[in-house]
């Protein structure tokens, strides 16, 4: 049971490095993007991430269920995790992935940055709420 805590964890604790810095830096800077390149960048963009997010996200999402069915005796810190790696899915693919659909159909729009951008939030939280649930629960294990 520690091992997969430990996974969970770890791949937790990746994924929110990674949404903290695509909240702060990445995102962001699709505004200062010109007009003109933008297309090219964001199609570059989508291909790159893709290779940093998605293989760890679908491992997260069957560790988390795994998690939560095996390690009930952990309480229920173990169903919350599993909520929350729900909660962004369904941001990611309701929220997320249409904002970049219309980018990358109608090119650079501030408009849908700043709504890219701000509904990330939610992503970047249930992130990190998600690793210190996880951690806390590391830490009572260790």
């Amino acid at each position: 049971m520690l091992k997969l805590l430990l996974l969970n964890f770890a791949l937790a604790a990746y994924l929110t490095g990674v949404i903290w810095m695509v909240q702060l830096v990445h995102y962001p800077g699709f505004a200062q993007v010109s007009a003109a390149g933008f297309g090219a960048f964001h199609q570059a963009h989508l291909r790159r991430m893709g290779w940093v997010v998605m293989g760890p996200m679908v491992a997260e999402l069957l560790l988390s269920g795994w998690l939560a069915w095996s390690g009930q005796a952990l309480g229920p810190a173990v169903w919350w995790s599993l909520a929350l790696v729900i909660v962004i899915w369904l941001v990611t693919f309701f929220i997320s992935v249409p904002f970049h659909n219309r980018l990358a159909q109608d090119g650079y729009n501030y408009i849908t940055i700043d709504g890219l951008v701000r509904t990330n939030w939610l992503r970047t939280l249930a992130w990190t709420i998600r690793a210190v649930v996880l951690g806390a629960l590391l830490w009572q294990q260790l």
